[in-house]
């Protein structure tokens, strides 16, 4: 078992599309920074995520934002159209925190039109009490 947990930026807006059944799947990759030889250089990954976690994804995320993602590592190799082999380094994304600060000037932003309704989430009345 390979389990990875990546910490990025979005490189381009997730993608959502769904399957032929109708699973909704939502790809996007993340640049990762870490140092090597006293230097700051990026690792590209590209991820996928499935169902809820796509649509959340998709949903609340644009380019440049910065994600936590926990999933599994996944390596594959296949021949480009050259006929070289490669090797491509995917992870499926299992669950996914976003870091980035929502904006200052949008307090409470509402979730997309009809989006509350498909997935049975109801009004939160914050009248600001704290409850202990």
């Amino acid at each position: 078992m390979t389990k990875v947990f990546l910490i990025g930026n979005l490189t381009r807006d997730p993608e959502l599309t769904e399957t032929a059944a109708g699973v909704p799947v939502c790809r996007f990759s993340v640049a990762v920074n870490r140092r090597a030889d006293g230097e700051q250089v990026a690792d590209f990954y590209n991820v996928t995520a499935w169902r809820k976690t796509a649509e959340a994804i998709a949903h609340y995320t644009k380019k440049g934002n910065k994600i936590a993602v926990y999933g599994d590592l996944q390596i594959r190799q296949y021949e480009d159209r050259s006929g070289i082999k490669r090797t491509s380094v995917d992870v499926t994304a299992l669950d996914a925190e976003f870091l980035t600060p929502k904006p200052q000037d949008d307090e409470n932003p509402a979730p997309a039109p009809g989006y509350a309704e498909k997935h049975g989430l109801e009004a939160f009345d914050d009248d600001g009490d704290i409850p202990f």
